[in-house]
């Protein structure tokens, strides 16, 4: 097993369930007490969050990178930005080590590209949702996406930042996220739900969507483990 390298605290609310999953998911497929190996460096979150409502992305750029070179100075085999928005900068974090960047986007277009999903719909930060670097990713694969409506965008973005990432999980937020996928399917014709921050599946099951899911952090940690099992 490879020793995978985590950026975290983007937030650490959805970082901790990188770790819950990753170590479960090593326990399962290995049993016993056996656990994954990991090595994190958690930003501060406040300052990149800053950094990024400024649309400075050389400065995210810069706290990424130097994550990403602290866990290759510990050991680590591969990097994940424990983030979706953080991959606005990952050309520049890959560039800056010599390790491989396994890419969220990338993961999570190969997944709904084999499920056959076609027009799904992204929901995350404002910036995902509304910046180029993720769709162009879905769109290499064949995946083409549609957004909420700019007031449902803006609701979501909040939602995100000023309660998701501080750990607050409102029944009026989970209502309000369920009301954009039902109106996505009915009235854009949409076949999924991509969870594309990755604090989202922390706020609602698939189990209670009217899509079919594509959670984020969860098709990340399967491709780590992908890598870090040689499979």
């Amino acid at each position: 097993m490879k020793l995978l390298g985590l950026v975290g605290g983007v937030s650490w609310e959805s970082t901790a369930y990188y770790y819950q999953l990753l170590n479960r998911a090593v326990r399962e497929r290995l049993g016993g007490r056996h656990s994954a190996q990991l090595v994190m460096h958690s930003v501060d979150f406040a300052p990149v969050e800053a950094a990024s409502a400024a649309y400075d992305w050389d400065t995210v750029a810069l706290h990424m990178v130097a994550a990403a070179r602290s866990v290759q100075a510990g050991g680590a085999e591969a990097i994940l930005l424990c983030a979706n928005t953080m991959h606005r900068v990952a050309p520049q974090v890959a560039e800056a080590v010599d390790l491989p960047l396994i890419h969220i986007a990338d993961a999570t277009a190969e997944a709904l590209a084999a499920a056959g999903a076609r027009k799904p719909l992204l929901l995350g930060t404002r910036y995902t949702m509304e910046l180029d670097f993720y769709r162009e990713i879905l769109a290499a694969h064949g995946v083409g996406c549609v957004t909420p409506p700019a007031a449902d965008r803006d609701e979501l973005n909040r939602i995100i930042f000023d309660e998701l990432v501080v750990g607050v999980f409102k029944p009026q937020a989970k209502a309000a996220m369920l009301r954009m996928i039902a109106e996505a399917r009915d009235g854009q014709g949409c076949d999924a739900v991509i969870f594309g921050c990755t604090e989202l599946g922390l706020l609602a099951t698939p189990a209670e969507t009217p899509l079919p899911v594509f959670d984020t952090a969860e098709i990340h940690v399967a491709a780590a483990l992908k890598f870090a099992f040689g499979d």
